[in-house]
């Protein structure tokens, strides 16, 4: 009887999250942190209620649509660049096939096959989708790795807009004589919560992360307090 070896369970790094992960971390940090900010100034410059809940909602889908349209424009760039890369090895491989081979073969020896087997590995790849292998290990563009500017312009403005929505919803629910200190507590808990988890998922010590977010959350809060209170006393 045939003893079967169990398959192995799928391997899943750390470093094959990090991509999407900072992506969603920083746009709900940045969610929180600007937000929050802007509605403790606000706050702090005696501001009515309706004032700060307009302000507060302005930021988060101002802020939402500011980093859709610059994630669209980075990664349309992108697309662009990745574009004119495949078009002009299309056109390489079209013209100079054998030099297209060796140049794959060459990839190849770098990462630690021998001659022969580097030029017939390159050989079967390239007969397969030759501009699918070269795509992949000369330009390093894949399906995985392919820029997505709708994809990537609707997944920042989520992020962010996940983020920004706490700060309003203290507001909302806070009596204005508090809204300052709720909203910071609110805020400084959810970004500590993001840099535990955005650590966590990145196998990371939580800690520190979560400490510095603290801090730098808490310096920018303080400041667009005190310009608050400046203008709060001016007026």
């Amino acid at each position: 009887m045939e003893s079967r070896t169990p398959p192995r369970p799928k391997e899943i790094h750390a470093t094959s999250r990090l991509g999407w992960l900072r992506a969603a971390v920083l746009g709900a940090n940045d969610g929180i942190l600007s937000t929050s900010s802007l509605i403790i100034g606000v706050a702090s410059a005696h501001a009515t209620q309706g004032s700060i809940l307009l302000a507060g909602i302005s930021s988060l889908v101002a802020g939402a649509m500011s980093m859709a349209a610059g994630e669209y424009v980075s990664v349309s760039s992108q697309a662009d660049s990745e574009k004119a890369d495949l078009a002009r090895e299309k056109k390489e491989l079209g013209s100079s096939w054998d030099a297209e081979v060796s140049e794959l073969a060459g990839i190849y020896r770098q990462r630690g096959l021998d001659d022969i087997l580097s030029r017939k590995v390159a050989l079967q790849l390239m007969k397969h989708d030759a501009l699918g292998a070269h795509a992949r290990d000369e330009l390093g563009i894949s399906d995985a790795t392919a820029a997505r500017p709708v994809q990537a312009a609707f997944a920042s403005a989520s992020a962010f807009s996940s983020g920004a929505i706490l700060p309003v919803l203290a507001a909302l629910l806070s009596p204005a004589s508090v809204v300052s200190w709720s909203v910071s507590a609110v805020s400084l808990i959810g970004l500590a919560v993001l840099g535990v988890v955005g650590a966590r998922a990145g196998g990371a010590s939580p800690w520190r992360p979560a400490m510095r977010v603290i801090f730098w959350g808490i310096v920018a809060m303080a400041v667009t307090a005190a310009i608050g209170r400046i203008f709060g006393v001016q007026t």
